[in-house]
Parts: C-alpha cells; structure tokens; sequence
C-alpha cells in the first residue's frame, strides 16, 4: 500500500530540520500528532526511517533513500493532480472548430486566438466548412464547435448568440453611394446587388433577400460565379453592391469600402455546440461569451 501524501510531506519536513519540535512549527500542527503520523508511516513501509533519542533525530539509510526519491514521486503527483482539474475545467484536450467562410476575417481568428493563448494544455483546430454542415458536424461528432453566420436550424445541437453586427453594403470607393455615411435601403435597390449563394447559406441569403422586398422596382440580384472570391472583382465596377454584415470592414481588399443600410436589422453570428455539453464545450462557451463583451460584439 502507498504511504499518505501527507504523512509524506511532513516527513520531507522533518527530514530538513531534524528536529520534531521545528519541523511541527514549520508545518503547523502539534509535536505528538507529528510523532504520531512518523510513526503510521514507518508502519506502513515496514522499516525505520528516523533514528530518535531525547536530544536528536537522525535519518536511517531507507529515509535518506526516501528523501532523494519522494520528491520527484510528489512532483509527478501533483502534475497528474493538476492534469485532471485542467481536464475537469475544459482547459485540456482537442478542440476541433468548423466556421463559415464569412466568419473567417474576423470572429472565428479571435476566438481561436483567446481559445489557445488562454489555454496553454489546449489544442484548437479550426477548418472553414459549408455553413449548412456545420450544425450536422458538431451534432454528430466530427467536429465539437462551430461558427455560423446566421441562426442556422440543426438537431442535437445548441445555438449561442455570440455576435450582432449591423447589415450594409460592400462597394467600390468610387461608387457614387460611397460618399453617403449611410445608404437608403431603397437607393442600394437602384444597383444590381450581389447576394451570397443560397445553397451555401439558405438564412442569410434570405434575409438579404427580403430587406429588398418592398422596393420598387425590383432590384437586380445576381449570385458570383466564384462562391468566395478574396478580391471581390465584380464590386470594382463601380455599380454592383453587395449586402454584407459590418465585418467586412476589415475584410474590404484595396478599391472596397463598406456603408450601413439605414434601418436594416442585424445580422447575427451564433456558436454552435453539442446538445451534451462536456467541460471542454463549456469551456469554450466562457470563453466566447467573455470575448463578445470584450469586443463589444453583443450589447451590454
């Protein structure tokens, strides 16, 4: 039977100060209860380890054995102790991150970014996916969070709002609407507009769809021929617009800016995670939501 860790300890005490009386001080209990505890120790390895008289305390040959072996035992200990609160916390593991192509410039990197340097026992991976499969893939495992622009239905899973951002227009900056600070529903109306490919992302291409559905005339939609163009060409002729959400701001190449529709609603960016949540879900969703009222990306 392994001897008790503290029993252990205190005798590491002892060890150094040779003396029963300082070394009970030093750790803070009575003399007897320490002599005590040496005693049960001894019993339980089946030898001495001290040799006492009425003036002195000296080790025997297995205590020294056991002073130069203990503490690396004790250390080692403590580290699995420590491995299994971090396990415990969330703090440990693998995280697998799947996120839409639109939360990439911007909200995925910042969580991820919090995830790994808040976490130093945590291995986060993060790999752009169709927004359609990403509810399926954290539902069934293949993946433990995700990222999704829009409230994206799925069963087995949970939805947590982890970002509002207001709607807009991405344009070139010699658009003739890129002076105004903000643009009338109604005057983007007049442009062709470029909407997200509705295979890609049924909900927000709806709800781009419908700020646009009283305006008369009809506006002209089109869909890229490229689903996720970096340089967005089409924009930089100076007409065609493209409703986005207010990330795009930082995400406009050179030649693009980005203006606010007037009265539009919100666009929002959920979380997804697992119906069963385990520490490691739960630790991510501390995570994310401290993040949000960092940045400011949910109101107070």
């Amino acid at each position: 039977m392994a001897p008790d860790t503290v029993s252990l300890r205190y005798f590491l005490v002892l060890a150094q100060e040779l003396n029963f009386t300082r070394a009970a001080a030093r750790i803070g209990i009575a003399q007897p209860a320490l002599s005590a505890r040496m005693r049960r120790l001894e019993a339980e390895l089946g030898t001495a380890l001290l040799v006492r008289d009425t003036r002195s305390v000296a080790l025997t040959t297995a205590g020294a054995a056991l002073v130069e072996s203990a503490p690396p035992a004790l250390a080692a200990l403590d580290q699995a102790w420590d491995t299994a609160r971090s396990a415990a916390a969330g703090e440990l593991g693998t995280l697998r991150i799947g996120y839409s192509l639109s939360a990439g410039a911007e909200t995925a990197p910042a969580l991820v970014d919090r995830l790994i340097r808040g976490n130093s026992g945590l291995e986060v991976g993060a790999v752009p996916m169709a927004t359609p499969e990403i509810s399926p893939a954290v539902a069934d495992g293949r993946i433990d969070a995700g990222i999704t622009r829009g409230e994206q239905p799925g069963r087995g899973v949970r939805l947590f709002l982890l970002r509002r951002e207001r709607i807009g227009v991405q344009l070139a900056r010699h658009h003739p609407l890129a002076e105004h600070p903000e643009i009338e529903i109604a005057d983007a109306a007049a442009y062709p507009l470029r909407l997200p490919d509705r295979a890609a992302n049924p909900v927000i291409h709806d709800q781009l769809s419908a700020l646009f559905r009283d305006t008369r005339p009809h506006p002209r939609f089109h869909t890229p021929a490229v689903s996720f163009d970096m340089s967005q060409r089409d924009l930089c002729d100076g007409v065609t617009l493209a409703p986005a959400g207010e990330a795009a701001v930082t995400a406009s190449p050179a030649g693009l800016t980005w203006r606010p529709l007037r009265g539009a609603p919100s666009l929002t960016i959920h979380l997804v995670l697992p119906r069963e949540q385990s520490p490691l879900h739960r630790r991510v969703r501390a995570v994310a939501t401290t993040l949000a009222h960092e940045l400011h990306w949910l109101p107070d």
